[in-house]
């Protein structure tokens, strides 16, 4: 599972790899490993990259709203990216949509509801079917 945060999400990121790997769940962390402020996107992108060379399957993506890092995540074609704020959007983006990275805002909410938020994302499996055809919609090429 890969990780990665910008400044705001840092704390945010650090809770959720501990708990991941508390589980055994093997964690690739893409930074920011500093509080220092920096930009989203070269995170996101790490990311976005590290998916489309097949290395990771899903991410969990942390900065102040979620917003921004689901955004330059989104830009790469192999990249499902959803803001989730509550746990049934994380387990019906994965079922319905096929998402593969969780963009969470750590200014938006703390660290018991990101583990449900991302617990959720976990469990939560494709289901194809009459989702496929839409989700085969989604690219635009």
């Amino acid at each position: 599972m890969g990780v990665a945060s910008d400044h705001a999400g840092l704390e945010l990121k650090r809770a959720l790899v501990a708990e991941l790997q508390g589980r055994g769940i093997a964690v690739r962390d893409f930074g920011t490993d500093a509080s220092a402020s920096c930009d989203y996107p070269d995170f996101a992108h790490a990311v976005g990259r590290a998916i489309e060379s097949n290395e990771i399957e899903r991410a969990v993506l942390v900065c102040g709203t979620g917003v921004g890092m689901s955004i330059a995540a989104n830009r790469h074609a192999a990249v499902r990216a959803v803001v989730c704020s509550e746990p049934l959007s994380a387990r019906m983006s994965r079922q319905h949509n096929d998402t593969n990275v969780l963009c969470l805002g750590a200014r938006v909410i703390g660290a018991g509801t990101a583990i449900d938020i991302v617990d959720a994302f976990l469990d939560g499996v494709y289901e194809g079917g009459r989702h496929a055809s839409r989700v085969a919609k989604i690219e635009l090429s």
